[in-house]
């Protein structure tokens, strides 16, 4: 892998998630990676760190779809400098019998050859729908 280009680097990491190679994965990402998921989700928060990312955040993400039912697919990407936006697919099974279909935005920032920082967009209204079906069903804090 030529890991001084960014864009190389960011597919290297989405393919490595398509493909379940979790050493791929953790390595994709600096020491000190930031990753911030938008909403108000149980996941909605700026992560800190390789570990909390990896272990706790992908680690929940896949604890919520049926195994062997997740299929990404990088749809495009486009670099500039140490900026990668990248667009993906996600669909999968999930646990709670829907079916996920999301199509996501990732602007990553590589430093080094590794990832340094992602910000995502996703249908988040989506997303707690048929991942956070619970959370959906109680609605917004402060409304019980």
């Amino acid at each position: 892998m030529n890991t001084s280009d960014p864009r190389a680097v960011v597919i290297r990491y989405v393919e490595a998630v398509r493909d379940g190679d979790a050493d791929v994965i953790r390595d994709s990402f600096c020491e000190d990676v930031t990753w911030h998921y938008p909403g108000d989700l149980p996941i909605s928060k700026v992560w800190h760190g390789r570990d909390e990312i990896v272990d706790e955040f992908l680690g929940t993400m896949g604890t919520v779809f049926v195994p062997g039912t997740v299929e990404i697919e990088l749809v495009s990407t486009i670099a500039e400098g140490d900026r990668v936006v990248a667009e993906w697919t996600a669909k999968a099974t999930t646990v709670y019998g829907g079916a996920y279909d999301n199509r996501c935005l990732g602007i990553y920032t590589v430093r080094d050859g590794k990832i340094a920082s992602v910000v995502e967009y996703a249908d988040t209204q989506h997303v707690a729908a048929t991942l956070f079906p619970d959370v959906t069903a109680q609605g917004p804090a402060g409304t019980e």
